[in-house]
């Protein structure tokens, strides 16, 4: 598995992954974009700063995006977002790409934090993000609306002093 930079002929799988509702219900986005309109955000925010955008590669194929968005150059910290497509989940690789995608935030942009929201029902992620070691900061309550209600998240971070991978 590895990952590499978002390419504009890859959208045709995000935009995929975009168009199914319990996939985007957890990254608390509005579901059901349009190809045009993934297109014109493309080019908007290609040579944006605040985001880096990586593909997830398993034997060749599209397995899902890992995202540092809100990256702050002045408090060094940004967001982080994975996606596996479900086909590849069980396997691993939301795992392997968060420790690329955190390594890039730490090693190459040098970053003091990464951050993320997560869902409190989402125990699969939770235990994942906790394996890499985030820690809890913080409940958000009734923060994201989903499929007819308001759902609590977790907001948790991680410190570059205590990333203690090094995957790239």
């Amino acid at each position: 598995m590895h990952i590499r930079a978002l390419e504009e002929n890859d959208l045709i799988h995000i935009h995929e992954l975009n168009n199914k509702l319990n996939v985007m219900a957890y990254w608390f986005e509005e579901p059901y974009e349009s190809l045009s309109e993934l297109k014109s955000l493309y080019q908007k925010h290609i040579y944006d700063e605040t985001e880096r955008r990586f593909v997830i590669i398993k034997d060749g194929q599209f397995a899902g995006v890992i995202e540092l968005v809100e990256i702050d150059y002045i408090h060094r910290n940004c967001e982080i977002q994975v996606i596996v497509k479900e086909e590849f989940q069980g396997e691993g690789l939301a795992q392997e790409a968060m420790a690329k995608g955190i390594n890039y935030a730490f090693q190459i942009l040098n970053l003091h934090k990464v951050f993320l929201y997560v869902d409190t029902e989402n125990e699969g992620a939770v235990h994942i993000y906790k394996k890499l070691g985030f820690k809890i900061e913080g409940t958000m309550i009734e923060q994201f609306y989903m499929r007819g209600d308001y759902k609590d998240c977790y907001f948790m971070g991680l410190f570059k002093r205590d990333w203690k991978h090094d995957y790239m």
